[in-house]
C-alpha cells in the first residue's frame, strides 16, 4: 500500500513531540524546546531533528526526513532474476568438497588389521 508523499497531507498524518535538544548551545538551547520528533502514524517511522535552534525549522526537517523514507518505501521491489553458478564457481566448489572429504578420512581412526 503506497504511503502518501504530499506534504500537506503528510502533516495531518504525523504526531510531533517537542523536546529540549541536548549539546552546546547555550541558555537558549537549554531553555526552548527545540528538538523535534515526528511519527508518521500509519507506518509507525520516526524522524528526529536537532540540527536548528528554531521548533519550525525542525519541524520542517523532520518531515521532510519522513518524505523521503516513504518515497523509499513506495519504490516497488526488483524481482529477482535467479543465476546459474559459474564453471569457475562450480570447479571450486567441487575442490572444496574433495579436501574436505580428505581432512575427514584423515580423523578417522586406523584399524590395526588392515595394515597387516
Amino acid at each position: 500500500m503506497p504511503y502518501t508523499t504530499d506534504l500537506e497531507k503528510l502533516k495531518e498524518e504525523v504526531e510531533f513531540t517537542f523536546y529540549k535538544s541536548s549539546g552546546p548551545g547555550g541558555q537558549k538551547k537549554n531553555k526552548t524546546e527545540s528538538a523535534v520528533r515526528a511519527v508518521h502514524l500509519p507506518s509507525r517511522i520516526t524522524a528526529i531533528a536537532t540540527e536548528h535552534r528554531s521548533q519550525a525549522k525542525n519541524k520542517e526537517l523532520a518531515l521532510r526526513r519522513i518524505q523521503k523514507r516513504l518515497q523509499a518505501l513506495n519504490q516497488p521491489r526488483k524481482k529477482r532474476i535467479p543465476t546459474q553458478p559459474t564453471p569457475g564457481a562450480l570447479a571450486r566448489r567441487e575442490e572444496e568438497k574433495k579436501q574436505h572429504a580428505l581432512k575427514k578420512r584423515r580423523r578417522q581412526k586406523i584399524e590395526v588389521d588392515k595394515l597387516e
